[in-house]
């Protein structure tokens, strides 16, 4: 019933120049068991959006959590780096960071500015898509030209490594017609009346199956993620971790975008979609729970242990902004001079509050808790 109802494209080496425009039919998402799912995912992220609003310091979240999804979306495309490597780079980020590391801080801008791009702008278009991918990518290149033989293939090293999964069209005026087509769907909410969490699904896999850059297209579907539920007003802020569920379950998720391309199966795409919201937006919440506790503990603990430590507030606070603390972060910040700020952190090293590494010969003092939360 499912390729009557949508035109697909079995063979995964043909170019899919036919590739339908949004919407879908009705009939592939109205179905009870999504509408079950759906509801599922929405009270999830409800919870994590009223949870996140009444933290006072956005800060904790802006720079903890969005930095690990930097991390595991790079990872999912074999992007791989330390977290001591991705935190001292980011604690360095008004220096060069190389490698992996760097590719990692690339998508975490881009994760910010197509958020603030669409704060100016309220809507999207093709240049949101452009800008997101030029900041990962680092290149002023926009939709491919027409000579780009572009097919997705298998990664890993296993027996099917290297083969052809898919074709995307190659077409431009397709690519652009399309890419056109999917601007207006994630914009128009009276003409295209689907929920948002359907519609960022749907628009996520038109999104790769246009796969209109030459690279770089699989993170630039997961920042319009993200970017999509803050521009509906599902999320204050970029603070979901989707990408974790994605990596955990990544054979899954290419099943799942093959399964509609090649059988028209939007049922089982749209229900990965609807859970991998559900479980990331309960495992988020817990997370900024998890780090909201140690970050209230150690404040108690460390006004008992030391009633001389001057601004304790402020100082835990800034502690919890990033995992890697140096001493000039804290005299920029004005928060002391650098000789009282060297001090306090090496005080709170005593105190196994923090612990002190030296990297390349400077100095950087690591939240235990905070770094061990973020890496659970």
């Amino acid at each position: 019933m499912s390729e009557l109802l949508y035109q697909i494209n079995p063979n995964r080496n043909v170019p899919w120049d036919n590739i339908p425009p949004l919407p879908i039919r009705e009939e592939l998402w109205q179905t009870t068991e999504i509408l079950q799912k759906l509801g599922d995912a929405k009270a999830a992220l409800g919870k994590l959006q009223g949870r996140s609003v009444v933290i006072p310091n956005q800060g904790l979240l802006i720079n903890t959590i969005t930095l690990q999804e930097a991390k595991i979306s790079s990872e999912i495309e074999h992007i791989f780096t330390t977290d001591d490597e991705l935190y001292k780079a980011y604690s360095d980020k008004n220096t060069a960071s190389e490698g992996a590391s760097k590719e990692v801080l690339r998508y975490r801008e881009a994760l910010w500015s197509g958020y603030n791009y669409l704060q100016n702008a309220k809507k999207f278009d093709t240049n949101y898509f452009i800008r997101v991918f030029q900041e990962i990518r680092q290149t002023k290149d926009t939709v491919r030209p027409a000579y780009v033989q572009l097919t997705v293939k298998q990664g890993g090293s296993g027996p099917n490594a290297g083969q052809v999964i898919y074709t995307p069209p190659r077409n431009v005026t397709i690519v652009q017609d399309r890419l056109d087509n999917l601007v207006n769907f994630a914009n128009d909410d009276l003409e295209f009346k689907i929920d948002p969490l359907l519609k960022m699904a749907i628009a996520h896999f038109q999104f790769e199956a246009i796969h209109p850059f030459r690279d770089g297209n699989g993170r630039t579907g997961r920042v319009f993620n993200i970017n999509f539920l803050t521009n509906k007003g599902l999320l204050d802020l970029p603070i979901l971790f989707l990408s974790r569920y994605i990596l955990d379950h990544k054979d899954d998720y290419y099943s799942g975008l093959m399964g509609v391309s090649q059988r028209g199966d939007w049922k089982n795409w749209l229900l990965f979609m609807l859970i991998a919201v559900e479980n990331t937006s309960i495992q988020t919440f817990n997370k900024i729970n998890d780090i909201v506790a140690a970050k209230d503990s150690i404040l108690v603990y460390l006004k008992k242990e030391d009633k001389k430590l001057r601004n304790p507030d402020d100082l835990v606070e800034f502690l919890f902004n990033q995992p890697f603390t140096k001493v000039k972060h804290l005299t920029d910040a004005k928060l002391y001079a650098e000789n009282t700020a060297r001090d306090y952190l090496n005080k709170l090293c005593k105190l196994r509050v923090l612990e002190k590494k030296e990297i390349e010969g400077h100095h950087y003092y690591l939240n235990l808790e905070l770094y061990r939360i973020l890496s659970e």
